[in-house]
């Protein structure tokens, strides 16, 4: 399934910094990077469970907020994409 997850991070102390960081590299180990705090991810069931225990054990819940959006196997009539970053299709290999 696609999950969309978004994170907001208090970078105001040197430990935010750090958690924004760390969780930063966690989603990028699970998916794509679309926006600054947002992430595309291709996850079965075990991997979401996994990935979403992972960062909020990393985040501060007085301080962070972590969202996850579940748009399903069927998500590609979900998505919409306008402007001048290039669209790209999570199943596809990518090629660095």
């Amino acid at each position: 399934m696609l999950v969309l997850i978004t994170y907001d991070v208090n970078t105001e102390t040197a430990a935010g910094k750090k958690r924004l960081r760390q969780i930063a590299k966690q989603c990028v180990n699970y998916g794509q990077r679309v926006q600054c705090s947002v992430f595309e991810c291709l996850l079965d069931a075990a991997q979401c469970r996994s990935l979403q225990a992972t960062l909020c054990a990393l985040m501060d819940p007085d301080q962070d907020s972590l969202r996850f959006y579940y748009l399903g196997n069927h998500y590609e009539k979900k998505i919409e994409h306008f402007g001048c970053k290039a669209a790209y299709s999570p199943e596809e290999p990518l090629i660095l």
